[in-house]
């Protein structure tokens, strides 16, 4: 049963509790790979060890009905919040320790699984909270609120572990190594600090959210539900030609994305631009993301007024040509701050406008039958799988073919992007569109 009306109004916890789910996602995936480079990890492990930990976010449609078996979703919104808290503590606590390597994988990879909890949960008290008028009322905020999170991540938490490192350390910026340790313990501070008082909150205006009709009451029913689902899915028409899309619209995304950053920081010697984390922080975590955000509202927009199925095409066009840009400052090097940013937001604003056609079409296609609402997270999970196989590869590639060689390879990696989005089928009628 919905609580339609709850007795605290949902802009007191849609907006946090979304920017709380970001935030763990984003220091683990992205934030957690400039520290790696900056500890002076070389790119192939860099990009490999940060990959690792989007594993939980892609498998967490495998133990989402076991989440729903056991007490309100609130209160796993909160335990898991508290048992963040104490992750990124542990963290920060580790890094004053002698060969902590071993041990902060560790807690990263623990705190991967309580964040996909964290999400399966959080989600739960959205839908069984809200009505369907006030589910859709709320979704921007909730879109908004969740987009904070990288911008607070990757472009607040990063520019300010430069700041430290350069300013209040006293460290050289330009050398990676053991010195970039000081900055980043107060940043996983920070975090932790951030996550409880999120916690603390939630406990005191979030409400307990309601049990899900088909929600398993043991663990043999909630094996029966995730068998059913799984044949179910791949009783669909068309199903293989589905996933493929779902796998590899992103492709070339993801193999841009560990190693943008880098290319960003990395000394001009080695092929870079040689930028700060300050200025990373401020192209990736302000410019890029705002970029990103007018892109998705316009490609939003654009699918609602012509449809999905006359438009993929050049939705996919939109999210992979612009990786060009890469190519061109990796071949000129440009010293321009301007030049820099625009070729940043240009690629930015194109993936967000074309990444709305891989949401609609899973959302449309993919995901309609008995289990929508599962289905839809098996094609987030196998894009999420894409986003973990190219980012373990990406580094260790680079580092093969050097950073000219390594974007053309990129720009070769649209193409199974463009086969799947021309093969793609459409057997779910579309909603209405605009002319």
């Amino acid at each position: 049963m919905l609580e339609t009306k709850s007795k605290k109004s949902p802009l007191l916890w849609v907006p946090t509790t979304y920017f709380t789910m970001a935030l763990t996602y984003m220091t683990l995936t992205s934030v957690t790979a400039i520290m790696f480079k900056n500890m002076g990890m070389d790119n192939g492990r860099a990009a490999e060890y940060a990959s690792y930990l989007i594993l939980a976010y892609t498998i967490k449609p495998l133990f989402a009905s076991f989440v729903e078996m056991y007490r309100t979703k609130k209160a796993f919104v909160i335990l898991t919040e508290i048992a963040i808290f104490f992750g990124f503590l542990a963290v920060a606590l580790a890094m004053a320790l002698p060969n902590y390597m071993v041990l902060l994988m560790g807690l990263f990879w623990v705190i991967s699984f309580l964040g996909a909890t964290q999400d399966i949960a959080a989600d739960g008290v959205y839908v069984t909270s809200l009505d369907s008028k006030a589910q859709s009322l709320y979704c921007g905020v909730q879109s908004l609120s969740w987009n904070l999170g990288p911008i607070i991540a990757s472009g607040g938490l990063v520019y300010l572990s430069g700041k430290l490192h350069a300013e209040y350390f006293h460290h050289d910026p330009a050398i990676f190594g053991a010195d970039w340790v000081d900055a980043w313990r107060v940043i996983f501070f920070i975090v932790a600090a951030i996550t409880v008082l999120m916690a603390l909150w939630h406990w005191r205006v979030m409400p307990d959210g309601a049990r899900a009709e088909n929600t398993p009451t043991n663990f043999s029913a909630a094996i029966n539900i995730l068998k059913d689902s799984f044949v179910s899915f791949f009783q669909k028409k068309d199903v293989w030609l589905m996933i493929a899309f779902a796998f590899l619209f992103r492709l070339s995304i993801g193999f841009l994305e560990k190693i943008g950053p880098f290319f960003m920081v990395d000394p001009i010697a080695k092929g870079g631009l040689g930028l700060s984390n300050e200025l990373l922080g401020i192209i990736y975590g302000t410019y890029g993301l705002l970029a990103v955000l007018l892109g998705s509202l316009l490609g939003g927009w654009f699918v609602a007024r012509r449809g999905l199925q006359p438009t993929l095409f050049l939705l996919c066009c939109a999210v992979n040509i612009p990786n060009v840009t890469f190519l061109l400052m990796s071949i000129y090097q440009p010293e321009s701050l301007l030049v820099v940013t625009a070729g940043v937001a240009i690629e930015k604003f194109f993936f967000g406008f074309g990444s709305v056609g891989f949401m609609i079409y899973l959302m449309q296609q993919l995901a309609p039958g008995k289990y929508t609402t599962t289905h839809y997270a098996f094609g987030t999970g196998l894009m999420g799988l894409c986003m973990m196989f190219t980012g373990v590869i990406s580094g260790h590639l680079q580092q093969m073919l050097g950073y000219k060689s390594y974007f053309v390879f990129v720009m070769l990696a649209t193409i199974p992007s463009f086969i799947v989005c021309w093969l793609a089928p459409f057997h779910q009628k579309e909603s209405g569109t605009t002319e």
